[in-house]
C-alpha cells in the first residue's frame, strides 16, 4: 500500500468523536485525565491478516450470510512490545446495500481494506490511548470506505466494524504498555459508571434467523436458553412478512410460552425479537403486537429491536413495549439521537463497533437511565469473551436478573470447535454455556475472560513476516 501523509496523533487527544455533541456530559471527552497516565505510544511495525470460516447460512434483513472473515491486526511499538487484536467482519449487518451491491467476498475485501488503511495511517505515529485513537481514524477511515464502496451513504457502523480488530490490538498494546492486566483497571474513569457491575452469571441469548424451524427454538429451552434472540421480517412485501411474523409468533408462544425461569421476576421465558429494519410503517409493528395482545403473549415481550431503518425518525416511546436500537446507534452522537426518539433500551456490540465507542455509548445510557444487552456478530470464541466483559457489567435489563449476552456463534460456525481451540483459556468455566447460562463467577474477573493472553492460533498468523 502506498505510503500515506499521516496526521500526528498524539496533539488530538482531548477531542471528542463529533464536534456537534452538544449537551451530553463531558465524561465523552477523552482527555488524558479520564485514562491511566500513559506517555505516548509510537507504532513501529504493523500488519494485517484475515481467515475465511465457514457457516451455516444464515438468514436475516432478506438476505444470508455463509462465510465470517476473522479479520487479525498486529502493531509493535517502539519498545518492542506487539499486540494482536481479531475481528468479526459483518458486511450484510453494518450495511445491506455495501452488501447487496459485491459478491461476498467482494464486501468482506472491501471491510477488510479499511482495516489495512487504518493501519497504515497508525505506522510511524503515536497515540496517547485508544479513545483518541479512534477520534482520529474514524472520519479518515469512513471516508476512506464511502471511496472504496463507492456509496457516499454508507453507514458508519460498516467502518466501526473495520476497525474493531485495530482498537482491540490498541487497547491490548495500551494495557501492556502500562501495566494493565485487568480489564476493570482499562476502564477509563469517565466510563466506569457505566460497567461497574460485576453479574455472576450472564446469560447465553442463541439466535434463530427468520424462518427458523420453532422445534428447535424449543429443544434450546429445553437446554435451558431462557431467552432467545428471534429473528423477525420475513421476506416479501409488508402484508406478507406482516402474516408470517405473526404465524411465528403464535408457533412460538405455543411451544414454549408456558416455560418457567428463574431468572424473570415474573418467572415466564422473555421474548426478544430483531426485525433487523424490516418494518417500514409503526402501524405494522402495532398490529404485530396486537396480535401479541390477542394470543396473550404480549407481556413476556421483552423487547423488540431495531424494526424500523435508520432514517426513519418518528417516535416509538408511545407503542407499550421496549424498542431497542443496534445498528442505527452507530456512535455515541447516533445513541443519543436514538434516545430522543423514544428508543428505550440500546444493544451494544464491543465486537462490532469497537470497545471504544461502546464505552462511550454504555456512558451515555447509564447517565440516561436506559438499559443496554450486549448482542452478537456472529463472532469467535475469543471475542466471544471481549464482548462478555461488557455484558458482565452493564446494570440488570429489566424484569431480568442476570447479564444479557447474545451468543450465536456455536450455532453457525461450522468450525466452532475449532475456532475454541485458538482460545487461550478454552477449558475455562466461563467459556462455556451450561443450562443457558455462562457463569462469570471470580476467577472470570481475575483473568477478564482470558483476552490479555495471547492465542497462539492468531500470533502464529504473523510469525513468518515479522522474524
Amino acid at each position: 500500500m502506498e505510503k500515506i501523509n499521516r496526521r500526528t496523533f498524539v496533539n488530538r487527544a482531548g477531542k471528542v468523536i463529533a464536534s456537534g455533541m452538544v449537551g451530553l456530559s463531558s465524561s465523552f471527552e477523552t482527555s488524558g485525565n479520564t485514562m491511566k497516565p500513559s506517555s505516548p505510544i509510537r507504532i513501529k511495525n504493523v500488519d494485517s491478516n484475515f481467515e475465511r470460516e465457514p457457516l451455516i447460512p444464515y438468514r436475516f434483513k432478506g438476505s444470508f450470510i455463509s462465510e465470517g472473515w476473522q479479520a487479525a491486526a498486529y502493531l509493535e511499538s517502539e519498545s518492542g512490545i506487539h499486540q494482536v487484536g481479531i475481528g468479526g467482519q459483518g458486511t450484510l449487518w453494518s450495511d445491506s446495500t455495501v452488501f447487496a451491491a459485491h459478491s461476498s467476498s467482494g464486501g468482506n475485501a472491501l471491510m477488510y481494506a479499511m482495516s489495512e488503511r487504518a493501519l497504515q495511517i497508525m505506522k510511524g505515529n503515536s497515540f496517547i490511548n485508544p479513545m483518541q485513537l479512534l477520534d482520529d481514524l474514524l472520519p479518515e477511515v469512513y471516508e476512506y470506505g464511502k471511496k472504496i464502496t463507492n456509496y457516499p451513504q454508507l453507514r458508519k457502523t460498516f467502518a466501526l466494524n473495520a476497525l474493531v480488530c485495530v482498537d482491540n490490538a490498541a487497547w491490548l498494546l495500551y494495557a501492556a504498555e502500562n501495566g494493565i492486566t485487568q480489564f476493570d483497571d482499562m476502564i477509563p474513569s469517565a466510563y466506569k459508571p457505566g460497567l461497574s457491575y460485576h453479574h455472576s452469571k450472564v446469560a447465553s441469548m442463541p439466535s434463530f434467523s427468520v424462518g427458523a424451524d420453532v422445534k428447535k427454538i424449543k429443544a434450546a429451552a429445553d437446554e435451558g436458553y431462557f431467552i432467545m434472540k428471534l429473528k423477525t421480517g420475513a421476506s416479501g412485501t409488508q402484508k406478507e412478512m406482516l402474516e408470517k411474523d405473526m404465524a411465528f409468533l403464535t408457533d412460538v408462544h405455543k411451544s414454549i410460552g408456558h416455560y418457567e425461569t428463574p431468572y424473570t421476576k415474573n418467572g415466564k421465558i422473555p421474548y426478544y425479537f430483531d426485525a433487523n429494519e424490516r418494518y417500514d410503517e409503526k402501524d405494522t409493528l402495532l398490529r404485530f403486537l396486537d396480535h401479541a395482545k390477542k394470543i396473550g403473549a404480549f407481556e413476556q415481550i421483552a423487547v423488540i429491536e431495531e424494526p424500523f431503518g435508520e432514517r426513519n425518525e418518528m417516535y416509538v416511546g408511545d407503542m407499550g413495549v421496549t424498542i431497542a436500537a443496534d445498528e442505527s446507534a452507530h456512535t455515541v452522537e447516533d445513541a443519543a439521537n436514538r434516545i430522543e426518539q423514544g428508543y428505550s433500551a440500546i444493544a451494544v456490540k464491543a465486537i462490532a463497533k469497537t470497545l471504544s465507542m461502546t464505552m462511550r455509548i454504555t456512558q451515555l445510557a447509564h447517565e440516561k437511565k436506559i438499559p443496554c444487552f450486549c448482542a452478537d456478530l456472529t463472532v469467535n470464541p475469543i471475542l466471544l469473551d471481549w464482548n462478555k466483559n461488557v455484558a458482565a457489567r452493564l446494570a440488570p435489563f429489566p424484569n431480568i436478573n442476570i447479564g444479557l449476552q447474545e451468543t450465536n456463534g456455536h450455532q453457525y460456525y461450522k468450525n466452532w470447535n475449532t475456532m475454541m481451540s485458538y482460545h487461550p483459556r478454552a477449558k475455562a468455566t466461563w467459556t462455556q454455556a451450561k443450562h443457558g447460562v455462562f457463569l462469570t463467577d471470580q476467577s472470570f474477573y481475575d483473568e477478564s475472560g482470558g483476552i490479555y493472553q495471547p492465542s497462539p492460533h492468531y500470533e502464529q498468523m504473523f510469525s513468518q513476516g515479522l522474524q
